[in-house]
């Protein structure tokens, strides 16, 4: 009977950490030391406090529990306001505000200078360029996009093959 009840007890457990409730966002920094430590993809939303389309995908894209389990499962999340003034020090770099961008050069960098908000900028586990994508995303969009390039998909097929033929048959049966 005690063995049940510990048998139950550790899958209740289980399943709200699976049942996450928001993403675990760090700063690039951070993602940059967890990533020496333990390889992962990182996913990085390049924002603004002014973005009115920033702060909709905050609200209605970044709170989807499907999002939100995927991402922290398979990505490490960075929120990075393209014009903070702070100093960002990544691997012995330092990047500053650039006054005549009015942007932090690391986000400039980031986006290759196509200051675009939101943008999404995704990194492999070497902290490397995969790719930035501009706008705005719903859910469905943002989920099709993050299992993409977290599974390296984008390495076998293009995008629009992906979501016709492998997104469906990976992912239609939870109603994504």
């Amino acid at each position: 009977m005690k063995l049940k009840i510990l048998f139950f007890a550790l899958l209740f457990i289980s399943s709200l950490a699976q049942a996450q409730t928001k993403i675990n966002w760090m700063s690039i920094e951070e993602a940059y030391a967890k990533q020496k430590i333990t390889p992962k993809k990182v996913l990085i939303d390049v924002y603004t406090g002014w973005c009115g389309w920033c702060k909709v995908m905050d609200r209605e894209t970044f709170t989807d529990k499907d999002v939100i389990n995927y991402v922290n499962q398979n990505y490490y999340a960075v929120k990075l306001d393209a014009e903070s003034r702070k100093d960002i020090n990544i691997g012995g770099k330092v990047y500053k505000f650039d006054e005549a961008n009015r942007a932090n050069e690391a986000a400039i960098a980031l986006l290759q200078g196509k200051m675009s908000y939101p943008s999404i900028v995704y990194l492999d586990e070497a902290f490397s360029m995969i790719q930035p994508v501009p706008g705005y995303m719903k859910p469905k969009e943002f989920h099709e996009l993050i299992t993409y390039f977290g599974g390296n998909y984008h390495k076998k097929e293009q995008f629009d093959l992906y979501k016709q033929s492998t997104y469906g048959k990976l992912f239609t049966k939870k109603g994504i």
